[in-house]
C-alpha cells in the first residue's frame, strides 16, 4: 500500500503548528532560542525519520500514520492515548510559562546544552528502534494483517520496550533543553504513564502474540536494564 503523502505532510505540518503555538504563545515572545532549538531538532528528526521510513519501510510509516483509532485498538488504550496527549500538551505549555514568561526556573546554560545532546541521543535510539521493529504501531493492537511477530534483536535484546525507554530520555532531555525544572515534574507523570502502558501492553501481547511469553522469560527488563 503506497503512503499517503498528503496525509503525511498534513500531519507533520499540523503537529508543528500545535507544538509552536504551545511553546511560543505561553512564552509571550518569539525570542526564545531554546524553544527554536527544540523545534528545529525535533522536526528535523521527524522529517528525516519519515523520509527514511518512506524509503525502507512504508508499511510501518502508514501504520504510524493510521494506527490510532482502528477498530482493533484496545479500548483502554484509546482512553490512555487521549489522556496522555492532554498531559503532553499541558507539559509543553507549562515549560515556556516556567522558563520564559514567569522565570520561575533558573537553569544553567551548560545544563541546557547537555539536554540538547541527550535529545540528539534519544533520536538515535528512536531510529534504532524503528529500524529493528517493523510492527512499531502507536496503538496497542495485534497487527494480524501484517503477520506481526515477536522482535527480540537489537535494543529489544536488552529491554522489552526500547521505544518507551527512549521516550523517558526524550522527556527529561527536553525539559533540560527548555530550561524548566517544573517541567521535570510533569515529565515524571508522563514516565509513570508510559510505565503503566508498558505493563498493560504486555498483558495484551502475552494473550495474543505467539512467543511473547518466551520472550519475556528471555528479556527480563521492561525499560531499564537490571532495574525494571
Amino acid at each position: 500500500m503506497p503512503v499517503n503523502l498528503k496525509m503525511l505532510t498534513a500531519q507533520i505540518a499540523g503537529m508543528f503548528v500545535v507544538f509552536a503555538l504551545a511553546l511560543f504563545l505561553p512564552a509571550g515572545t518569539l525570542a526564545w532560542p531554546a524553544g527554536w532549538a527544540f523545534l528545529v531538532l525535533f522536526f528535523g528528526f521527524t522529517v528525516a525519520l519519515s523520509y527514511w521510513l518512506l524509503q525502507y519501510n512504508p508499511a510501518l510509516l502508514t501504520e504510524r500514520m493510521t494506527g490510532i483509532g482502528k477498530a482493533d485498538q484496545k479500548t483502554w488504550d484509546k482512553v490512555f492515548f487521549a489522556v496522555a496527549n492532554v498531559l503532553f500538551l499541558a507539559w509543553l505549555i507549562l515549560m515556556p510559562l516556567d522558563a520564559v514568561r514567569f522565570r520561575w526556573s533558573q537553569m544553567p546554560s551548560w545544563l541546557q546544552v547537555i539536554g540538547a545532546l541527550l535529545l540528539l541521543g534519544s533520536f538515535y535510539l528512536f531510529f534504532l528502534t524503528f529500524r529493528e521493529n517493523a510492527y512499531l504501531s502507536p496503538a496497542v493492537r495485534l497487527q494480524t494483517e501484517r503477520e506481526q511477530k515477536v522482535i527480540s534483536t537489537g535494543l529489544y535484546h536488552y529491554v522489552r520496550h526500547p521505544m518507551y525507554a527512549t521516550a523517558t530520555i526524550f522527556l527529561i532531555s527536553t525539559t533540560l533543553l527548555l530550561g524548566s525544572w517544573y517541567g521535570l515534574g510533569v515529565a515524571l507523570l508522563l514516565v509513570i504513564a508510559i510505565a503503566f502502558r508498558a505493563v498493560q501492553e504486555e498483558r495484551t501481547l502475552r494473550a495474543e502474540l505467539a512467543g511473547y511469553d518466551e520472550y519475556m522469560a528471555q528479556v527480563k527488563y521492561r525499560l531499564i536494564p537490571y532495574v525494571w
